[in-house]
């Protein structure tokens, strides 16, 4: 149903309603679409007009889709209309028409209805995460800094995970400013990425950028670099954190890890006691290997290539002098058949150790035993995160040594754009997170925003010196 261009009369819209297929659904249909083609307000005012007339008032879900419209347009009156409206009739709203309202009024200049309102509904439910983000946003544009790190607090103590969005905000609308507080803040930001390892994109790195520079009477210059493969930054020559754990870190790591994860209850639900004992027999009788390959994993990097050429192309760019390779493989990989030969699974054998798990199994635990029992040197090659790995392990402490582990230890292997070849980004000397020595910060960051967890560890870096 195409929406009108202009507001229609009473019997126009009625005359709409018969010709529709579904007249009982022809008020939400045409709505709907409204919101859709961005249609003028009044349009959708005329059909609300013509619904009370017919039905003597305006139902919640025809109301809640012309505050969506009033809404993606920034009519601020309409909205405040609209919430007079639903506040004398309805005793609680939603969720979803709290966030509209919120969002709503927190770009115009009520904002400061949107914090009222954002107070109405903690007395009835947790608002969402959007809500906090639209009203903190709005508090800190103008520049109620206070307001918007006490909203900050709140949220984080109802456990709401920060956009990377906002994260950025508090360096945008903290610039120029001298406040101890407030820069202890942002400091805790720079920290809370550090912990999750999480990598700014271009944009927030740019922002962080210019509130050190712009602190008045710190000096804070940033440059650009990429840090060599020795672990020193070019632009400071300041050498970075190590990616290596000590002794007792290790030590931690392997006993958590064989607990958790591998004698946990996930491991045996994809692949047999029995099983995982005769893969540790195997270990035990070959150790140590230098380099664990989730076989299965890499045999898939270039689609359009036969599976055993993949990992044939793998082997052969790890198997360097000397470098005792495991490849975890499947059963099935030992039947001849279009994606596996088997005169190309018996050169592959020659190069490096393989075990082949039932084609049901779990590589994931195998992978993590095997590569954690030949010591501290042994890398392994996976494009997975093994994010549910982490999220097994207990506590805090363990998913920090885990996740540093994993930096220092996984080979990433990825396909070029074109599919032409196969890169190796070796595991790092360096520990690749945001990173201080008081004087000097060091910051990873990607060129674009990535919602989605990444293990690909990024090559360029933010150096801030404050120069004396």
């Amino acid at each position: 149903v195409q929406p009108p261009e202009k507001p229609l009369q009473t019997e126009e819209w009625k005359r709409l309603r018969e010709n529709f297929q579904s007249p009982e659904i022809f008020e939400e249909v045409m709505l709907n679409n409204m919101i859709k083609c961005n249609s003028c307000v009044d349009v959708a005012k005329s059909l609300l007009t013509y619904v009370a007339k017919s039905d003597g008032d305006i139902g919640y879900t025809l109301l809640i889709k012309y505050l969506a419209l009033c809404v993606q347009q920034q009519k601020t009156s309409e909205i405040c209309d609209v919430y007079d409206i639903m506040k004398r009739r309805f005793k609680t709203l939603e969720s979803g028409a709290y966030n509209l309202f919120i969002r709503g009024l927190s770009n115009s200049d009520k904002w400061r209805m949107a914090l009222t309102i954002l107070e109405d509904v903690k007395k009835v439910m947790t608002p969402s995460r959007t809500s906090y983000e639209c009203c903190i946003k709005a508090a800190g544009r103008h520049q109620e800094i206070n307001v918007a790190r006490e909203l900050y607090h709140d949220m984080l103590a109802k456990d709401l995970v920060p956009t990377l969005d906002l994260l950025q905000a508090f360096f945008d609308f903290s610039r120029g400013m001298k406040d101890a507080e407030l820069k202890k803040e942002l400091f805790g930001i720079l920290s809370y990425l550090r912990n999750n390892q999480i990598y700014p994109h271009r944009m927030f790195m740019r922002s962080i950028k210019l509130w050190f520079e712009s602190i008045p009477g710190e000096n804070w210059r940033g440059h650009l670099t990429n840090i060599k493969h020795s672990g020193q930054c070019p632009v400071c020559h300041h050498q970075l954190e190590d990616s290596n754990l000590t002794e007792e870190e290790y030590h931690i790591l392997k006993e958590r890890i064989t607990t958790d994860v591998i004698h946990g209850r996930d491991t045996f639900r994809k692949t047999s006691p029995q099983e995982f004992e005769a893969f540790q027999a195997f270990v035990e009788d070959r150790l140590p290997f230098d380099i664990v390959i989730d076989g299965l994993n890499v045999s898939h990097i270039k689609p359009k290539k036969m599976h055993c050429e993949n990992l044939f192309h793998a082997i052969n760019c790890l198997a360097k002098e000397n470098v005792r390779l495991l490849v975890l493989g499947r059963k099935h990989m030992l039947i001849n058949s279009s994606n596996w030969k088997q005169e190309v699974m018996k050169e592959m054998q020659n190069k490096a150790d393989f075990f082949f798990a039932e084609n049901i199994s779990e590589d994931d635990a195998f992978l993590l035993y095997a590569t954690l029992r030949s010591g501290k040197h042994c890398r392994f090659v996976t494009r997975d995160f093994l994010r549910d790995h982490k999220a097994c392990l207990s506590d805090s402490l363990t998913r920090h040594l885990f996740r540093k582990w994993q930096r220092g230890h996984q080979i990433v292997v990825s396909s070029s754009a074109e599919g032409k070849h196969i890169d190796f980004l070796p595991a790092f000397n360096y520990d690749c997170v945001v990173q201080t020595t008081g004087d000097t910060w060091h910051i990873p960051y990607k060129d674009v925003f990535e919602e989605k967890y990444s293990y690909q560890v990024p090559r360029k870096w933010l150096c801030l010196q404050q120069k004396q």
